[in-house]
């Protein structure tokens, strides 16, 4: 059985979205992987299908109501499957967390809407907070699309070529070295001599000095753990 995504959502007509285009739409025909959206209102129990309340203590917005997400997850998470909640203050998505997701069977994803979901179906049906940066969107399905995107392109046999999800940005620890191809010369700027040079321990040598110098430059937080004196290991 092929990688399972359950999205609950007030919104269900954002998925697939533009993940059923490209490779991830091609997997998506090929069942490689499934997605299924949940209509969170549909767990709601009065005849107005409300979903959310005024904020304990007072405040402005809503909340999502703690029993009715708590039955749409029951219906659904009958099984093993990481139960993400899209939240701008959950843990930063990694791409080990990334790679960790599309080691399992799939994913359930709340998609999260007004101001936030009462903590207690959170500890109560053990959400895994994650958030995609430090911004707010209005709600989690964008979000949502976003990791599944990440997961769903390193499936096995969903990329043409295996190798390209190894090549990348964070993979190796490291932002992604420059990327070339032709013409030779562009507006007077020429590849690499190193890069059509044939030398493959030289490219190889370039291209991680040029993902360390850019990694230092950019986002040197991700050397804490990559001294950067060893080439990373394709």
């Amino acid at each position: 059985m092929g990688f399972r995504a359950t999205i609950l959502t007030l919104y269900p007509e954002m998925f697939p979205g533009h993940l059923g285009f490209s490779l991830a739409g091609r997997a998506l025909e090929r069942g490689q992987w499934t997605m299924e959206t949940v209509q969170i209102r549909d767990f709601a129990a009065d005849r107005h299908r409300t979903v959310d309340d005024t904020p304990a203590g007072g405040g402005a917005g809503m909340v999502l109501k703690p029993d009715v997400l708590a039955r749409a997850i029951d219906d659904v998470a009958k099984d093993d499957r990481p139960r993400l909640l899209m939240s701008p203050r959950g843990k930063p998505l990694t791409q080990q967390r990334v790679r960790q997701l599309a080691s399992g069977e799939g994913v359930v994803i709340v998609c999260g809407r007004f101001e936030g979901v009462d903590q207690r179906v959170i500890e109560a049906r053990d959400l895994e907070e994650v958030s995609i940066g430090d911004y707010i969107l209005s709600g989690g399905e964008p979000a949502a699309l976003v990791v599944l995107d990440a997961v769903v392109r390193i499936l096995p046999g969903v990329m043409g070529n295996e190798l390209s999800g190894v090549h990348e940005s964070f993979e190796g620890g490291l932002l992604e070295h420059p990327q070339y191809t032709r013409p030779q010369i562009f507006e007077g700027r020429e590849i690499p001599v190193v890069l059509t040079s044939g030398n493959h321990g030289a490219i190889e040598k370039w291209r991680h000095e040029q993902a360390l110098a850019l990694t230092k430059e950019r986002r040197a937080d991700l050397l804490s753990g990559n001294t950067g004196s060893q080439p990373v290991k394709k």
